[in-house]
């Protein structure tokens, strides 16, 4: 008995090993490739546990594990070319699940990064179909739903040849390339230096039309101030002239020695005034004589 119980505890190992090696889980999320010596036997979708062959490493039975559940894959800086002949970069994601895992195996050997390289090519093809028929514009616009699901629609035949279906296509970014991005601002700034010249030209234009205006109006102001200052000082001569008329034939001489009073406080006026006149003359009468009578003539009877 003690010479057998080192048989038997092997023998024990081996059936434990059996065992584990004969079962395998899937879990939720997941789906199994059941592969006998190579070729696909079954395909397990359900949660749950399950036998297999043992001795996997005589390719008895071997499992893969293959992801159930979405799966997200991003393309970034895609360029494009619209329909108005510019460049653009784009930035799209595509969310896509393994509904047919036995055609995943036969095409890509259930590898998730070769099947998404491929998705790489077709998905950029796809974009620069659509966009090419199309403005950049539209890629801003409510046709950016319809766009996404023209991608969708064109990827989706392309996806089932790999075991794959395609749930959503989604544009994140539509953007100008460095050149375009140049040449859009370029022609942005001219057009808005363009716009603010105009404005200057017309700010120019209207202050010239202004200041005519004003111009016109100045000259019509002074010429009626001095028509009405003519009228007021032609008014005030006529009551001037008039007044000494009245003067004049109230009291002649006291009328010419106010004159005479007048002449002498203007001729005489000023520290520089020179005057050659012979005292003799008639401007200085009132000087020879309060009466105003000019020497060698005979005074009027008082």
């Amino acid at each position: 008995m003690g010479n057998r119980l080192p048989a038997i505890i092997v023998a024990l190992v081996i059936l434990i090993g059996l065992a584990y090696s004969s079962f395998f889980v899937v879990h939720a999320g997941e789906q199994a490739i059941v592969l006998r010596f190579g070729e696909i036997r079954s395909v397990k979708t359900e949660p749950g546990l399950y036998f297999k062959l043992p001795f996997s490493f005589i390719e008895a039975d071997n499992i893969q594990m293959i992801q159930k559940r979405a799966i997200r894959f991003d393309l970034d800086d895609i360029r494009v070319q619209v329909s108005g002949g510019k460049f653009y970069e784009v930035d799209a994601f595509v969310v896509y699940k393994i509904t047919d895992a036995e055609r995943f195996r036969e095409t890509v050997s259930g590898d998730v990064t070769a099947a998404e390289s491929r998705l790489r090519t077709r998905l950029d093809s796809a974009l620069r179909r659509v966009y090419g028929l199309r403005g950049f514009e539209a890629a801003l616009s409510d046709a950016r739903s319809a766009m996404m699901t023209e991608v969708r629609d064109q990827l989706r035949p392309d996806a089932e040849s790999l075991g794959l279906t395609i749930e959503d296509v989604r544009i994140r970014r539509t953007d100008l390339t460095k050149e375009v991005s140049e040449q859009t601002y370029n022609r942005m700034k001219a057009e808005r230096l363009a716009e603010a010249e105009l404005i200057r030209a017309r700010g120019r234009e209207a202050g010239q039309r202004i200041r005519a205006i004003a111009d016109r109006q100045v000259v019509e102001l002074e010429s009626v101030a001095r028509r009405d200052s003519e009228i007021t000082r032609g008014e005030g001569d006529a009551e001037r002239n008039r007044i000494f008329a009245e003067a004049f034939s109230k009291d002649e001489g006291f009328f010419d020695f106010y004159r005479s009073m007048e002449a002498y406080r203007k001729g005489l006026t000023g520290s520089d005034t020179t005057m050659l006149i012979s005292p003799d003359t008639e401007f200085f009468r009132f000087f020879q004589d309060a009466a105003g009578s000019v020497p060698g003539q005979s005074s009027a009877p008082q």
